[in-house]
């Protein structure tokens, strides 16, 4: 945790039931949340620097989750990030892997596999 207060969890997806569901679990689970509707959105609003990890939707209109991650590397962000996807291809692993993802998380979410991946990037933990 950062200075005592609960870790911040930035969460990119353009559907907003998605976004409302994880903030309300994490919430729950002991973090704070921020949600951005657009990968534009996200790099337009968030103090990246406050935030533990990222929780991004590989699809989106306009700009994919890796394409996101793409651009994050690129700025120099090395941010612990997880992937949701629908469809977790082998070319979809295969990017997620070259752009660091810590974890590729299939929908339907599986609550307890999003909560250890946020509890091993709150702690600074690569597993």
């Amino acid at each position: 945790m950062q200075d005592g207060c609960r870790p911040v969890v930035a969460i990119v997806d353009d559907d907003e039931a998605v976004r409302e569901s994880l903030r309300f679990l994490l919430d729950v689970a002991g973090y704070d949340v921020v949600t951005f509707d657009s990968a534009q959105d996200y790099l337009d609003g968030i103090d990246r620097r406050r935030a533990v990890c990222l929780v991004v939707d590989q699809h989106m209109p306009n700009t994919t989750g890796l394409e996101l991650l793409a651009k994050l590397r690129r700025l120099g962000t090395g941010l612990p990030t997880a992937l949701i996807t629908g469809s977790p291809t082998p070319d979809i692993l295969r990017q997620a892997v070259a752009l660091g993802v810590m974890k590729v998380l299939e929908k339907p979410l599986v609550d307890d596999a999003l909560l250890r991946f946020l509890a091993a990037a709150a702690a600074g933990d690569g597993a």
